[in-house]
């Protein structure tokens, strides 16, 4: 981690005021509880986008072309969207490689890389599952990271980051504590996904993804593959289906009705109800290990 972090502990001048751009709510809010009021933040993708494939709009170039710092949840998750903005805002402090470009990608370990790629595998990420956000012991990390280099960028405030990061892994700790009791009965159960958007937090409780209901990643489910996962989860006595809610609901509401399982959705960021982190959490963990 000391090596992981060194990057981030460059010199940059004095800002009056860091304005920096998340990609996703979820950094949003982490770095709201290192900074609190003390830098401009602007999110671009809403809790309600697929992640894979935001929408761009006009406003997004000038965001960019305004910001000292851009934070990214990387992995090749943002790769279709955006580059293509990085190349019109013309902003050399946050091009890649630059001080104002942070990958949090880099600062965690990712599964599920593959060993090969090719087009008959599906829309898979060279880097690995990107989804890391989704276990909420990346949390704490994610907001170190942040903390440094906010540090690094405005030295003036350095010592109300460091409070503030302490303050936010005291409380998070107390809320891990809680998540993983209630989660400890569902240890070695199974559940079917529609995209391997949670494995992260699956496997942080012990459980095991069976199947998915898109055959491959970012592949719509076909009639023979959805009866295929119908048997299966009679076959194995499968109880959950883990429904995502920005792809179509209807495969996993069908599923569910010819197979006896219970189809739950689950936030995969801050909005709406879920907004904070906690709610966020606290709401998969409800949702997912029931009786």
């Amino acid at each position: 981690m000391k090596k992981l972090l060194l990057p981030l502990l460059c010199t940059f001048p004095l800002f009056a005021s860091v304005h920096v751009t998340v990609a996703y709510p979820y950094i949003g809010e982490l770095l709201k509880a290192v900074a609190h009021a003390k830098v401009e933040v602007s999110v671009l993708a809403s809790a309600s986008s697929d992640p894979h494939f935001v929408t761009p709009r006009p406003s997004y170039i000038g965001e960019l072309r305004d910001c000292d710092l851009l934070i990214l949840n990387g992995g090749g998750l943002e790769i279709g969207w955006i580059p293509p903005l990085l190349n019109q805002a013309h902003n050399p402090k946050i091009i890649q490689g630059s001080v104002g470009y942070l990958d949090l990608s880099t600062y965690v370990k990712m599964i599920d890389k593959p060993t090969s790629l090719s087009r008959a595998q599906g829309d898979v990420h060279a880097e690995g599952n990107p989804h890391y956000a989704m276990d909420p012991y990346n949390m704490a990390i994610l907001a170190k990271v942040i903390m440094l280099k906010l540090s690094s960028m405005d030295p003036a405030n350095k010592n109300a980051y460091h409070a503030n990061y302490d303050e936010f892994v005291k409380h998070w700790n107390v809320k891990l504590a809680q998540w993983d009791k209630t989660m400890s009965p569902c240890r070695n159960t199974q559940v079917i996904q529609y995209h391997e958007l949670f494995s992260y937090f699956l496997n942080r409780y012990g459980i095991h993804t069976a199947g998915t209901i898109e055959p491959l990643p970012g592949i719509s489910p076909s009639s023979k593959h959805t009866i295929e996962i119908i048997n299966q989860i009679r076959t194995d006595k499968i109880s959950t289906i883990i429904q995502d809610d920005y792809h179509e609901p209807k495969t996993a509401q069908f599923i569910a009705s010819k197979s006896g399982a219970r189809a739950i959705i689950l936030a995969h960021d801050v909005g709406g109800e879920n907004n904070t982190l906690d709610k966020l959490f606290d709401s998969m963990v409800e949702q997912t290990c029931k009786p």
